[in-house]
């Protein structure tokens, strides 16, 4: 992305394998989420889009290394102001940065999260970060759930932002999680292919939903690394990064994340509640203090190459304290 103008921006893109067949329209709403679908659309129908130099419907199905530019007459985004909010820094180099975003803390702004965003912590602990996600998501090249905890990656140069993407959107990273579910496989490890897409009846969720024309293929691998009576510790590696893929897929199959509001039905549990549970009493009661409040999820491991230096990158963030104090009480049963 590069700003020709205060009231104008241009953006190019190129269009990969993944995206074959997509309309122009959804394909730039995917690529710039800074910016709403009205807008874009007012700018193709402008003339503001070309593609390999021609300019285009909405409706224009997209092929595989095409060159898209687009030119916006409008303002972008400022995006959010800086924040000293404490960060776990991972790993930095003059190009990126890795840090252990902590449960609780939304990725970007968005409708209900104005402030307290790891973008915004961003902009205050970081002097230079990519503006290739747009101004509201600076240097950031993936996400995780607002109650996931875990690995992050960020971005400080457009150059490393879209070698990082590429590797994301070709699958060649690798993503290892660590999460406690209710219940127990009945093997050591397994993966679950099922597509997911939106849910039947509530907006915010997703669903495995294998014939519905929304779905996208998904592939989760996980390993049993612990089992505490009606619970488990599992390793899990997802192969495609699916909007709560992880969460969508063990639930389906009878492992919901503990305390996972969404696909669980709790988001908060006590300790004498665990044990009871644990334990197969269903009349557990209650203490003031809950031993976690959110999904047990974290993205404990990721595997890539610098975008630089060619060189294999293994960032790891401990298991936070809250899934460490279930753990605790688990192994004590």
């Amino acid at each position: 992305m590069s700003d020709s103008d205060p009231g104008a921006s241009t953006f190019d893109l190129v269009v990969d394998d993944m995206h074959v067949g997509d309309r122009l329209d959804a394909f730039l709403a995917g690529q710039l989420p800074t910016l709403s679908r009205s807008s874009l659309r007012r700018t193709i129908d402008s003339g503001g889009v070309t593609v390999d130099g021609s300019q285009s419907k909405p409706s224009l199905r997209l092929r595989s290394g095409q060159q898209i530019h687009v030119a916006l007459s409008e303002p972008v985004a400022t995006g959010p102001q800086p924040e000293a909010i404490p960060l776990e820094l991972l790993y930095e180099d003059e190009v990126l940065a890795a840090v252990n975003k902590p449960p609780g803390m939304v990725v970007h702004p968005s409708k209900g999260h104005g402030s307290g965003t790891l973008a915004a912590a961003l902009r205050h602990h970081f002097e230079r970060l990519s503006t290739v996600g747009g101004s509201t998501r600076p240097g950031i090249v993936h996400r995780l759930d607002r109650d996931t905890s875990g690995v992050i990656i960020v971005a400080k140069t457009d150059e490393a932002h879209a070698k990082l993407a590429q590797q994301f959107s070709a699958r060649t990273t690798e993503k290892e999680y660590r999460a406690i579910v209710c219940g127990v496989p009945d093997r050591d490890r397994d993966v679950i292919r099922h597509a997911i897409g939106p849910h039947p009846r509530e907006r915010e969720k997703m669903a495995v939903r294998d014939d519905h024309p929304k779905s996208r293929s998904a592939e989760t691998f996980y390993e049993v690394m612990e089992r505490f009576g009606r619970f488990s510790l599992l390793r899990i590696l997802p192969k495609t990064g699916r909007t709560h893929q992880i969460r969508v897929h063990l639930s389906s199959v009878g492992l919901p994340v503990l305390c996972d509001r969404l696909y669980g039905g709790r988001a908060r549990i006590t300790r004498e509640q665990l044990v009871g549970k644990a334990e197969g009493k269903s009349n557990a009661t209650e203490d003031s203090d809950p031993l976690i409040e959110r999904q047990t999820l974290h993205a404990y491991r990721l595997r890539l190459v610098h975008p630089i230096s060619g060189e294999p990158l293994e960032l790891i963030a401990p298991l936070p304290n809250d899934m460490q104090s279930v753990l605790v009480v688990l192994r004590g049963l």
